[in-house]
């Protein structure tokens, strides 16, 4: 069981030199992961019985660091705020290394592959590989579940010591459980609950001796799981890996039979990955937080902007979390203060708050997170789509250009509108999301084809069989080959009347971590809207800047997420 008490009911009184808007702050944050990721202000300030104006204090300095936004009177979770939870992901090092193997395993097994780690009376996850089908997991990176309840509970219990255990049975005796078990969890079954769990030490001994444990329907009705602990190179608990099924595919023994022997090989190779990168890492100095410029600065123009609604204290507080990273999981208040830029004060006062709640432990005179650091929004936002990644940008960009704005995927030889936002005029582009069109013909798909290597932007040319949708559409197949080395080279791609009469677009690249094509995001009007040099002049460099907001975003969500573009 990890250091860190759990929030429960009775959470100890906070010391004095907490910092109240930092509490207060994260109290929100809960509330809004709980709710799935959206809750109106008055709901909010329900949830957490705070005064209406605290509420709006609190929502208008999160918005400001991008972590929320408002939707008029409603608060939604949004994909920066990610980050946090990527300096405990990165720290850890576990999702890096291993996450492909467990990628590969689920892809052979054709099952779902989970890796957790342990927190406090729970396990929580930190990478998923799941399977599409019908009925599918729901669980996401950063959901705890009781620790009884799951295949790698038993496994990690069986290293816990006599007061671990008699810590976990005081709190079921006394109902002090947590408060934050995933909402998707069914009620307990019948003969598990919280005073009556004997038979949970003894499936730890028994896991402890064999190697592996298994449930057996525990979770839900029909959801069965094999687990077995990955260990880091001091030969203590890393993480758990489990392979999820279901009675409709296989029983807990043909589970075991199928699953075991391929699970322990990927096991080995976690273990000798993990020994790798520590080896590396003794081969290499050690890595020092890099200073963040102009943090304080922006603090300081955000509250004279700002105000009295701009609460710097829990801005700082919460940056305190990024200073964490790969090659950083134990830092020094002096180097989170160097990372930060923050004054040693400050950071003292925000580790001594984050400290209290649970999201970070000291030792030594360093501090680690822990892993509720993922409790702060990454369950439901683990979850989003580029869509919904695009789509509060393009309604910003459509109220400052006053045209229709849509992001596209390449299907095929087609694109498929996935978001869009219409403009409200008396004559506009009616699209509804969900429409196809053929890519060579259309700005987006231009954008699309345009990324792909040469020889496949031919194949795709000549299986599309180009055929004129108007008479200024281009179908030629050398023609349309010139015109995407064009868009390729200068970024945009403008069509002008060849998908419709009396329509132009003009469409820019939407670009992952890894600098690939994986949509493309326009704006469409009619002819008489604008010239074709004014849409390069005057409307290029806006639909740029989005693109940008879009991409960052993405990149913060995909870092240890895969984020689905269709």
């Amino acid at each position: 069981m990890s250091a860190h008490r759990p929030t429960g009911s009775t959470a100890p009184h906070p010391p004095a030199e907490t910092v109240g808007p930092l509490l207060r702050g994260i109290a929100v944050l809960r509330a809004l992961s709980a709710a799935g990721g959206r809750l109106s202000l008055s709901d909010l300030v329900r949830d957490t019985g705070f005064a209406r104006s605290t509420i709006d204090r609190v929502v208008a300095t999160l918005a400001r660091m991008g972590y929320l936004r408002l939707d008029q009177y409603t608060a939604v979770l949004a994909p920066r705020l990610m980050e946090l939870g990527n300096a405990y992901l990165a720290a850890l090092a576990l999702p890096g290394p291993l996450g492909p193997l467990a990628d590969e395993l689920a892809e052979e097994l054709d099952e779902s592959v989970s890796l957790a780690v342990p927190d406090g009376d729970g396990i929580r996850f930190v990478h998923q590989a799941t399977r599409r089908r019908a009925m599918s997991l729901t669980f996401r990176i950063g959901d705890l579940l009781p620790i009884e309840r799951t295949a790698p509970g038993p496994l990690f219990a069986a290293d816990w010591t006599s007061a671990q255990w008699e810590r976990w049975r005081e709190d079921g005796r006394t109902g002090d459980r947590r408060t934050d078990f995933s909402r998707v969890l069914p009620p307990a079954p019948q003969g598990e609950e919280a005073g009556d769990r004997t038979d949970f030490a003894e499936r730890a001994a028994q896991a402890g001796r064999r190697g592996w444990a298994e449930d057996d329907q525990r979770i839900e009705p029909g959801l069965i799981a094999i687990g077995l602990l990955v260990r880091a190179p001091d030969g203590q608990p890393a993480c758990a890996l489990s392979v999820v099924s279901h009675t409709s595919r296989h029983s807990a023994a043909s589970l075991r039979r199928s699953v075991l022997p391929r699970a322990r090989a990927t096991v080995r190779a976690m273990e000798q990955a993990l020994l790798s990168g520590a080896t590396a890492a003794t081969d290499t100095p050690a890595a020092h937080p890099a200073p963040t410029a102009g943090l304080a600065d922006w603090t300081n123009a955000s509250k004279q902007e700002l105000g009295a609604e701009f609460v710097e204290s829990l801005a700082r507080g919460l940056t305190v979390l990024t200073a964490f990273d790969a090659g950083r999981d134990r830092l020094t208040l002096a180097a989170i203060a160097t990372a930060t830029g923050l004054a040693r004060a400050t950071v003292r006062r925000a580790l001594i708050t984050l400290t209290h709640l649970g999201y970070a432990t000291a030792e030594d005179g360093t501090y680690r997170l822990t892993p509720q650091v993922l409790a702060l929004g990454y369950p439901p936002l683990s979850r989003t789509t580029l869509a919904e990644i695009a789509t509060p940008h393009l309604a910003s960009l459509v109220q400052e250009v006053h045209d229709s704005a849509s992001l596209a995927v390449l299907d095929g030889d087609d694109i498929r509108y996935t978001a869009r936002i219409a403009t409200s005029r008396v004559m506009s582009v009616n699209i509804t999301l969900g429409t196809r069109f053929p890519a060579y013909a259309a700005s987006m798909g231009r954008i699309l084809l345009a990324d792909l290597p040469p020889a496949e932007r031919r194949a795709r040319i000549a299986r599309a069989t180009p055929r004129a949708l108007t008479p200024h559409t281009v179908t030629g197949q050398a023609d349309l080959l010139t015109l995407l080395t064009k868009v390729a080279r200068q970024g945009y791609a403008l069509v002008d009347e060849e998908l419709e009469e009396g329509l132009r677009s003009l469409a820019v690249p939407v670009r992952d971590r890894a600098g690939r094509t994986v949509a493309a995001v326009n704006v469409a009007m009619h002819t008489s809207r604008r010239t074709l040099d004014a849409c390069v002049r005057d409307l290029l460099p806006t639909l740029r800047d989005t693109a940008r907001r879009i991409e960052a975003d993405l990149h913060i969500a995909e870092r240890f997420v895969r984020i689905p573009a269709l």
